[in-house]
């Protein structure tokens, strides 16, 4: 289906008929631009921007005026996807006040058309004054890369008897208070198809398996940017090889004087 617009009622239609969603990172405006040419559903624009843009060892230290910027600018060049903006750690765990203050925030200054944090239970309480301010709200269960120190590192999520049960419970919690989508992230597969067969809004898997709604990757691991290659990520490109290569053959031609030439110089 072509769509001139991507909207939040199309992904419960999108669900409903089986058609899969497609969702890819997005931090600044060449690279949306391109993804949403591409036809991607959504773009988020992830806390993943710490480890990924600007070098932090984590997403923890990623705060909202860093994030603001790159959510303008992905916002700015989408033209039918539908972009979501992360609210990083610490802008919303203390209150629904807070998560309230920084959702509004986020979407006044970036022009993002929904907001997306962590957790399930516990913050279900933000979730709902989130939705009840009329800001649609995107979930992130599973592995969640802000509370990594809590979960131990990388570690699976779903697993066993209580480990299915307690993603249920979070996942209903969230559609409860109004989420219209929930990522689930490093998910053992069949917990994250009971989780998408339980709801009635979509679910977007990483590492969640093919039976989910749709799907996400960070945009550099789809693209083979970086020397991090997740296993539950696809590399579709070799862009980071043919930046540098491309940077390389600069870099012999001007140091050969073979650029620039006559054909890029202006004659008085």
């Amino acid at each position: 289906m072509s769509l001139k617009k991507v909207r939040i009622h199309h992904f419960k239609e999108m669900k409903q008929r089986g058609e899969k969603i497609t969702m890819l990172t997005a931090y600044d405006f060449p690279t949306a631009k391109a993804f949403d040419a591409a036809g991607v559903d959504m773009l988020l624009v992830g806390d993943s921007l710490g480890d990924n843009v600007l070098g932090y060892d984590s997403t923890v230290p990623v705060t909202l005026d860093e994030m603001i910027p790159f959510a303008r600018a992905v916002s700015r060049a989408a033209e039918r996807a539908f972009v979501v903006a992360d609210l990083p750690f610490g802008t919303y765990e203390v209150s629904p006040e807070q998560a309230v203050e920084s959702s509004i925030r986020m979407m006044k200054l970036s022009g993002a058309q929904a907001i997306k944090f962590e957790g399930g239970r516990r913050v279900a309480r933000q979730v709902k004054a989130v939705t009840d301010a009329g800001i649609p709200f995107c979930g992130h269960l599973g592995f969640t890369p802000q509370s990594e120190n809590a979960l131990g590192g990388h570690r699976v999520q779903g697993r066993g008897e209580q480990g299915l049960q307690d993603l249920l419970d979070d996942a209903l919690a969230l559609q409860e208070a109004g989420a219209f989508a929930v990522v689930l992230e490093m998910v053992a597969a069949p917990a994250a198809e009971a989780v998408t067969k339980a709801l009635d809004i979509p679910t977007i898997g990483i590492g969640a398996g093919s039976s989910t709604d749709g799907q996400v990757l960070v945009w550099l691991d789809m693209a083979g940017v970086g020397d991090w290659h997740p296993r539950f990520s696809r590399q579709f490109g070799a862009v980071g090889a043919e930046m540098t290569n491309a940077a390389a053959g600069y870099v012999q031609a001007v140091k050969g004087v073979e650029f620039p030439a006559a054909e890029h110089t202006f004659e008085s």
